[in-house]
């Protein structure tokens, strides 16, 4: 057995003569035990939340979106229509009209914006399923609309109720001022049909109603539309459809990608995640403190062992290995006990849901080889740099 290691194993798990080097060895294993416990809980913790709110961009978002460079709107043509069908990858496509509106619903009124989306928009996303009182769009219902829930909720918007319509209205296009402010607004009005709840965000600003409703309220010509919304059969081969679209389509479109079209929110979710980690790995290194505090004490009640170490034969070389390797193997200690923890607590808590946010909503975790292989690689280089610093203190003086 190599003479360092096995010195180092008989230093870490045999009692000193002096019970305050055990109490202190005690507490850098306890230490190690925490910190890795806390990192791994808060990574899995913010993955869980990662994947959370990216399952609310899956539902509302589209795999790509196709807009014009140009303008608000854009004609689609039955060239257009033919680059899409022919183009391989494409599982559906729907088109769609977006723009902002007044909302008056019973004397109560809200800015919000509109959704004209046709047949196909339950075919690209699944918003669909985010109805929670009423139904989707019907096309025997063509003056049918579906409300975002804190829209239902400031204007007190119902559904199926026949004697109040929500009226939405939109400036009519051109220049100048209007002499007659009733003239300055295109109106339509709508009946109510479902409430849909996904974020408080989109649920204040979403109102989606049929592509030929919206195309009415903006005066729009039938094949005149705001972008095309697409899902993909397969997520990997997605650059390849973009790159393909934008040969054929030309440089007058602009397409992007769900996370494209949420850049900033990715961005957030990386640079939470990434405070998180140092935030905790600082706190990691303050509990590493105690290591070093213990391996210190531990050289220092060792010092006529290592005396007769070095007149024996060992060099000063082996002998700050012996405490480097001590070191070593504490946090090794604690990783695999504090990680043992740590995945037995998350995936209890993916299972039987232990800590709760609400009533009805678990605290979501996700457990990740990505998080285990970074608290391992945190710990071994936090530890060994512990154990480095600490058996500098070894000179050829303390031994002689």
């Amino acid at each position: 057995m190599n003479f360092p290691l096995y010195i180092a194993k008989r230093y870490l798990f045999s009692k000193s003569s002096n019970n305050t080097i055990n109490i202190i060895t005690l507490i850098a294993a306890i230490g190690v035990i925490i910190g890795t416990l806390a990192l791994f809980i808060v990574l899995s913790g913010f993955s869980g939340l990662r994947a959370f709110s990216i399952g609310f961009l899956d539902t509302s978002d589209p795999d790509i979106k196709i807009t014009s460079i140009k303008g608000k709107s854009f004609l689609i043509s039955d060239t257009i229509k033919s680059h899409l069908d022919e183009q391989n990858g494409i599982a559906s496509y729907s088109k769609v009209i977006e723009e902002r509106a007044f909302f008056e619903f019973n004397k109560k009124t809200h800015i919000a914006y509109i959704k004209g989306v046709d047949t196909n928009f339950t075919k690209v996303t699944r918003i669909d399923s985010t109805v929670y009182v009423g139904t989707w769009l019907d096309p025997q219902i063509p003056a049918g609309s579906i409300v975002g829930n804190g829209i239902s909720n400031l204007l007190s918007v119902g559904v199926f109720d026949f004697l109040e319509p929500l009226k939405i209205y939109v400036p009519k296009p051109g220049k100048g001022y209007a002499i007659n402010p009733k003239n300055a607004f295109n109106q339509i009005e709508t009946q109510p049909i479902g409430v849909f709840a996904l974020t408080e965000e989109m649920d204040k600003k979403f109102t989606f109603i049929s592509l030929e409703l919206a195309q009415t309220l903006l005066n729009y010509a039938p094949n005149q539309i705001s972008s095309i919304e697409l899902k993909v059969t397969n997520l990997d081969n997605r650059e390849q459809i973009i790159e393909d679209l934008k040969s054929k389509l030309g440089t007058n479109f602009k397409i992007e990608t769900r996370e494209q079209l949420n850049a900033i929110f990715y961005k957030m979710l990386n640079t939470e995640n990434l405070a998180s980690y140092l935030i905790f790995t600082l706190i990691l290194i303050i509990a590493l403190f105690n290591v070093i505090g213990a391996i210190i004490m531990m050289i220092l009640d060792k010092k006529d062992n290592l005396k007769t170490l070095y007149n024996l034969g060992a060099t000063i070389k082996d002998i700050k290995r012996v405490f480097i390797l001590q070191g070593f193997l504490l946090s090794v200690f604690g990783l695999i006990i504090g990680l043992s923890l740590g995945v037995i607590l998350v995936l209890l808590q993916k299972k039987y849901q232990l800590f709760m946010i609400t009533q009805h909503l678990a605290y979501p975790v996700e457990f990740t080889f990505q998080n285990l292989f970074t608290v391992i690689l945190t710990i071994l280089i936090l530890g060994f740099i512990s154990s480095k610093i600490a058996s500098s203190r070894i000179s050829k003086k303390l031994v002689e």
